[in-house]
């Protein structure tokens, strides 16, 4: 399917600030099941952009705001390509098997970065205690089954509420709240994952659902963030937990992380007044 997307990000400070030095990733990726074929990045105040790629892939670009200004404006539009068919990928080997795979030194090198925990993931007791939960609960066969069956216990036992739970909240507050958000719900997944040894990565991006909607014409579009996990001799695949729904088309992937600290889409500093009001807009369209 091909989309557009209209993505805009927009702060106002209640007085002038300068020397605002900004990071954003907002790029779609180019990878196996989407193609990017326009990108453009507007800013107000104008200003350079300069691109480089991090170390998970992601292209970030970066720019500075020097004189003073009451407004920052970033827009990033993009056109991108993505598989028409559904994409989720079941295990080929028997769990025992796989269990070997990822227990082994080798396995536990390459994917160091995606096993150890982050200050999003932490591996606290409640995450043992789900982690066993999961484990124990059933018979296991694969890793696929045991990542469906946690992407289909979060969606279950956890409620989506957007005023529970803010930017910076951990782990161990969500679980004691019992809702949250689709990046809550995500790093609840990763530490799970981690916590059994399943390599496992934060997804930023979007998620089409206007056709979902019903014609409801106060329906607003958001970025979502999801999850990939690593299955043995098959390869990294998407888990949603916030929708327990397969990870197909209708998934736009901007960036890669261990969490969400590693592609947080805008952040900068600057000086002048911490009064500011932030909005971000987001239009993605299904176009022929």
């Amino acid at each position: 399917m091909k989309f557009q997307i209209l993505h805009t990000t927009r702060y106002h400070y209640v007085s002038d600030i300068a020397d605002s030095v900004n990071e954003i990733r907002l790029s779609p990726r180019t990878n196996n099941n989407q193609s990017c074929y326009q990108h453009m990045i507007t800013l107000s105040p104008h200003a350079p952009l300069y691109a480089y790629e991090d170390y998970f892939g992601n292209l970030v670009h970066t720019f500075s705001v020097s004189e003073p200004h009451s407004e920052l404006v970033i827009t990033a539009r993009s056109v991108v390509v993505t598989n028409d068919e559904a994409l989720p990928r079941q295990s080929i080997l028997p769990y025992s098997e796989e269990r070997a795979i990822m227990d082994s030194e080798p396995f536990l090198d390459q994917f160091a970065e995606y096993l150890h925990p982050t200050d999003y993931t932490e591996i606290t007791g409640d995450v043992q205690q789900i982690a066993a939960h999961f484990l124990h609960g059933e018979t296991i066969e694969s890793v696929s089954q045991l990542l469906s069956l946690i992407t289909s216990g979060i969606k279950h036992d956890y409620i989506y509420d957007p005023a529970a739970t803010q930017v910076q909240t951990r782990i161990d507050e969500m679980i004691k709240l019992r809702r949250g958000v689709c990046q809550d719900f995500a790093h609840l997944m990763i530490a799970l994952c981690r916590c059994i040894g399943i390599p496992a990565r934060y997804v930023s991006g979007y998620q089409y659902i206007t056709d979902l909607s019903g014609g409801n014409a106060d329906f607003e579009q958001a970025s979502h963030a999801w999850v990939e996990a690593y299955i043995p001799n098959v390869g990294w695949t998407g888990f949603d937990p916030t929708n327990d729904v397969s990870v197909t088309w209708r998934y736009i992937i901007l960036a890669y992380g261990r969490d969400y600290k590693d592609i947080v889409p805008v952040k900068g500093v600057y000086h002048g007044t911490p009064q500011q009001e932030l909005k971000v807009s987001v239009d993605v369209r299904k176009i022929s």
